[in-house]
């Protein structure tokens, strides 16, 4: 199915208008009123959550290869995770797991 420019436009616009007010439904409105305890303590953990969604796919799948597993980026990644959890320091963490990266790719291919 192919679609005009205006259409493409006019779905981009949409969906930006849909995702404004979708977000404002919360912020906005609530934006100025404590949240309630059990509120807080859960969105504590969001950071949490969405982190490891977004970097999985990322490791498992990777787009540089196609989508074929990928040794350097899981031990990159097991990396990253060690030094985060023994250092605390997310730039150490960030850093470490970059170098295991590059040394993964040059050595293992």
């Amino acid at each position: 199915m192919n679609y005009s420019s205006f259409e493409i436009w006019l779905i981009i616009v949409l969906l930006g208008i849909g995702t404004f007010f979708l977000r404002y439904s919360f912020l906005g409105m609530l934006g100025r009123r404590p949240l309630p305890d059990w509120a807080l303590r859960y969105l504590r953990y969001t950071p949490v959550a969405v982190l490891p969604g977004l970097v999985a796919p990322l490791v498992l799948w990777p787009q540089a290869t196609g989508g074929a597993f990928d040794a350097p980026r899981l031990i990159a990644a097991c990396v990253t995770v060690l030094i985060g959890l023994v250092t605390r320091n997310t730039l150490a963490a960030i850093v470490g797991g970059l170098m295991a990266l590059y040394l993964g790719l040059y050595l293992l291919g």
